[in-house]
Formats: C-alpha cells, sequence, structure tokens
C-alpha cells in the first residue's frame, strides 16, 4: 500500500513541474525596427493615469525582440513573449504577427 503511494507522489510531482513555471509576459506593440538580422525593435504605448494629477498619459518602451523568421516588417503589428536573455538587448521574442 505505502509502495502504490510513492508511486502516485511521484508521478504526481514529476506532472506538477511544469505546472509551477510562471506564466511569461506578453505584449503588443508596433515595429519601429527591422533592419537587423532576426531582431526587431517593438514599441508598446501603454496608458496609465498620472501620478498626482489622474490624467491618463502615454508611455512608451521599446523592446529588442527575437525574431527568428524575419516576418515582421515596420509598422507591423506584433505580440512579443519575454524569454531568457538572448544577447545584451534581447530579452523578448516574437509569437505572431496581430496585423500586417
Amino acid at each position: 500500500m505505502a509502495e502504490a503511494t510513492e508511486q502516485q507522489n511521484t508521478a504526481a510531482s514529476a506532472g506538477t513541474n511544469d505546472s509551477k513555471r510562471p506564466t511569461r509576459k506578453t505584449r503588443t506593440g508596433e515595429v519601429i525596427s527591422s533592419g537587423m538580422n532576426k531582431t526587431i525593435v517593438v514599441q508598446s504605448v501603454t496608458r496609465v493615469p498620472h501620478a498626482k494629477f489622474g490624467k491618463i498619459v502615454k508611455q512608451k518602451k521599446k523592446f529588442y525582440a527575437h525574431d527568428e523568421e524575419n516576418k515582421a516588417k515596420t509598422g507591423d503589428t506584433v505580440r512579443i513573449m519575454e524569454t531568457r536573455p538572448l544577447s545584451k538587448l534581447k530579452r523578448w521574442r516574437l509569437v505572431d504577427v496581430v496585423a500586417k
């Protein structure tokens, strides 16, 4: 009886290692540069209230993303996902092209 419980616990813990992995951040933005090989620069615009005055302001942030197949071109809207560091600046990878 104890052996069966041990085997179930071992099997259950092996399956739960994948589920404990945190979800990765995703961003949607516009490609502002695609001149580099396998790299795109994506600008993401976030609308947040100003800390003191409460007015909605836009915050722009640039992300360097890995584009393995050079699919994205300047002006495209894309979805990117965070990943391990790929180079000095690249910490994101292209998931898909949302709009051309």
